[in-house]
Formats: C-alpha cells, sequence, structure tokens
C-alpha cells in the first residue's frame, strides 16, 4: 500500500493549503479590514478553476491546516463548478 505521505493527490492538497497559508500570512500583516478580501482576491486573480477547485474540495472535507483567514476569505474566493458537471443552458 502506498504511503499517504507520498500520494499524489495528498502532496497536491499539501502544496495547496502551503500556498493559501502563506497568502494569508502576508495578508495578517495588513490592516485588519482588508486581510479577508486580499486574500480573496489574490486567490481569485492568481490560481486557476483547478486549483480554486481542490482548495474548496479541502474545505468540504473540514480544511485541515488551513489558517482561518483562508477559510473566512473562502466565503468571497469564486467557486468553480465541479469536474464533469454541466452548465445550466442559456437563456
Amino acid at each position: 500500500m502506498e504511503d499517504q505521505a507520498h500520494d499524489p493527490a495528498t502532496l497536491v492538497r499539501d502544496k495547496l493549503v502551503r500556498m493559501a497559508n502563506q497568502i494569508a500570512t502576508f495578508f495578517l500583516s495588513q490592516p485588519e479590514d482588508v486581510r479577508v478580501q486580499g486574500v480573496a482576491t489574490h486567490i481569485n486573480k492568481f490560481w486557476e478553476q483547478r486549483m480554486r477547485r481542490q482548495l474548496f474540495e479541502h474545505i468540504d472535507t473540514g480544511g485541515d491546516g488551513l489558517l482561518p483567514l483562508v477559510i473566512d476569505a473562502s466565503k468571497l474566493i469564486r467557486r468553480p463548478e465541479a469536474v464533469g458537471s454541466v452548465p445550466p443552458p442559456s437563456q
């Protein structure tokens, strides 16, 4: 059985957690009223849909290891559609 620490999905998740926490740590040095928006804006602007989807998958399963600021900012982060979902018909 493959060690979970070396599982590719675990490695990707751990890297995303580390990156999100680094962004949050930077914004912790900013005035309190801009922290949440700052984290969300950075992730919305610079993270691919795939990365945001993986972040939300992790948050939806408890968000282990994420700083509270990342969790707070997730309410403002654009949530990509799930892989394989069919977009609603345009009217």
